[in-house]
């Protein structure tokens, strides 16, 4: 009786101690899209020697401007799906005193982003055609 009773105890420990990681995956957590969110077309349309006004009006406004006078925009959007780590993607626009682009950084993420838009685009065709 002894036996069953230390068994039943140990049992409901364990199941007690991961109890409540094994029901995080089965709460429901909502998507959540923080920020500016600029895609790769959006941002292909943006060249250096762009005036401040162009670019705020083809991306809208920045989520952070550099409070020092440097003249520098960040575009910044976080993406937190369910239970998945959350992304961050920073687009940082650096202009001259006369508020003209000057230079355009994070453009590698950018452009692994446009490949990757162009790949789901072409497998949707390709799904659309069987």
């Amino acid at each position: 009786m002894r036996y069953k009773l230390l068994t039943a105890a140990a049992l409901s420990l364990a199941l007690m101690s991961t109890g409540c990681s094994m029901m995080e995956r089965l709460v429901y957590h909502p998507d959540i899209n923080q920020g500016n969110y600029l895609t790769a077309k959006d941002v292909a349309k943006i060249q250096k020697g762009m005036t401040q006004q162009q670019v705020a009006y083809t991306l809208g406004t920045p989520m952070l401007s550099d409070p020092f006078g440097t003249q520098t925009w960040y575009y910044v959007f976080r993406q937190e799906l369910g239970h998945d780590p959350v992304q961050q993607e920073t687009l940082t626009l650096i202009f001259d005193r006369n508020g003209i682009l000057t230079d355009i950084k994070n453009e590698k993420n950018l452009a692994a982003q446009e490949s990757m838009e162009a790949a789901e685009t072409k497998a949707s065709e390709t799904k659309t055609a069987d």
